[in-house]
């Protein structure tokens, strides 16, 4: 095959993104249709791939409901919005590549599998992390025996205080029961990675956490239900709606609270929308904070740590081994590697990738993967391909029922369940 053809699903930040290759990379992927609600990113999205009119749908049913149009979709709409298009889609024959999670259902997931061998299809998850030449590094110390067999993983992922107040309390990931469980919408990308460097299935899971610090009743004396309504520590207060929203930047988050980033329409939607209330009067009820403890048939152990009080938004891990441990940080894309017998430290600094590619590098790395498991007519499996995702999604959905029973979650009954 030559250039793959592929319909999005779902044009919001995510989809744009992903479709950035299309644009880098004429000669090996080409957008010829879209499916948006959203009239203004619809037409934005068309302007910049040249799709004609016919091509642009008010939604996935209109799209799908036509005669095969693509080789393939990405679906990149909300999280339990995932199930139904992607089952159709593999039904009509396309192959799939579907934003991550897959689906607040543990039961949709695996049916998806389940569709996708069924219809011998490529179906990928948007699991980026495993693309970064970061984690590519360490998977590929750990293959060539760099620190001897490997024991245990100490994983953190440092959501950051003013990210968690954007997506996980004011946004679209506030509530369970509209979007997913923390620990799955946030954070399945970390235990998919912790599961591919464990290098085997996991076994058993528990966990504790809780939404301890967004609640009303730590909201200051006075604070009004939107930050524009007078609020009397406006000059003190982190989460301050005008001092994150309202400001030259119009980068991400400002730019995910209005499709038009004037300062009136900015404006407009804190006095208006989710982003302007006070994150202690918002209907959030996720965590905003999380321990997972992990065991795996090999023996090998994991604690995974997410956390909304941090500074920076990053990953930092540290593997232990039986010559040797190895210490991480994605964001300053450093890895350090300590030899037990020699007492020596090797540094290695990976090359950043340019600031349009997101994700270390790692969403163009898995739209390449795609095109060429598409190309190849979906011989073969990627490295996020259903058959891998399911188990780390299981993996999520076990630890949040331990975290609510207070119990350890065995893995394989839970799957029988």
């Amino acid at each position: 095959m030559g250039t793959i053809t592929i319909a999005l699903i779902g044009a919001g930040q995510r989809g744009v993104n992903y479709m950035g290759y299309a644009l880098e990379h004429p000669d090996e992927l080409q957008v010829v249709a879209v499916a948006e609600p959203n009239q203004q990113r619809s037409q934005k999205f068309k302007s910049i791939h040249g799709i004609p009119d016919e091509m642009c749908f008010a939604s996935w049913e209109d799209l799908l409901a036509r005669p095969k149009l693509a080789d393939a979709v990405l679906i990149c709409t909300q999280d339990n919005m995932h199930y139904a298009p992607t089952m159709k889609a593999l039904e009509a024959g396309y192959h799939v590549l579907l934003e991550k999670p897959m689906s607040p259902d543990p039961l949709e997931c695996i049916r998806m599998g389940e569709r996708s061998e069924q219809y011998e299809r490529v179906f990928s998850i948007c699991h980026v992390l495993r693309y970064t030449g970061f984690f590519r590094t360490i998977k590929t110390l750990l293959n060539d025996g760099a620190i001897g067999q490997l024991m245990s993983i100490a994983h953190n992922e440092n959501v950051a205080y003013w990210h968690q107040a954007h997506s996980f309390v004011r946004g679209n990931w506030r509530k369970t029961a509209e979007s997913s469980p923390m620990i799955l919408a946030k954070s399945c990308h970390d235990l998919d990675i912790i599961l591919w460097l464990a290098g085997a299935d996991c076994t058993h899971v528990s966990s504790f956490g809780s939404l301890s610090h967004f609640k009303k009743e730590n909201a200051p004396k006075g604070a009004p239900q939107r930050c524009l309504d007078g609020c009397p520590v406006s000059d003190t207060c982190l989460y301050y709606a005008p001092k994150v929203y309202l400001t030259d930047d119009i980068e991400w988050p400002t730019s995910a609270i209005s499709d038009d980033t004037s300062l009136e329409a900015r404006t407009k939607a804190l006095q208006e929308g989710p982003y302007g209330r006070c994150v202690y009067h918002c209907d959030n009820d996720v965590v905003d904070h999380q321990v997972v403890n992990l065991e795996f048939a090999n023996e090998v152990t994991a604690a995974f740590t997410m956390s909304a009080f941090t500074y920076d938004c990053s990953r930092t891990l540290k593997l232990m081994g039986t010559k040797g441990e190895i210490r991480a940080a994605m964001e300053k894309n450093e890895i350090e590697v300590i030899d037990f017998e020699t007492g020596t430290t090797k540094q290695i600094s990976l090359e950043t990738p340019g600031g349009h590619i997101g994700h270390g590098g790692g969403d163009f790395g898995l739209i390449r993967d795609f095109v060429k498991l598409v190309r190849q007519g979906g011989q073969g499996n990627g490295l996020t391909s259903a058959a891998h995702s399911v188990q780390s999604h299981l993996m999520a959905f076990a630890a949040e029922r331990s975290r609510v029973d207070r119990r350890v979650v065995n893995m394989r009954e839970f799957k029988q369940d």
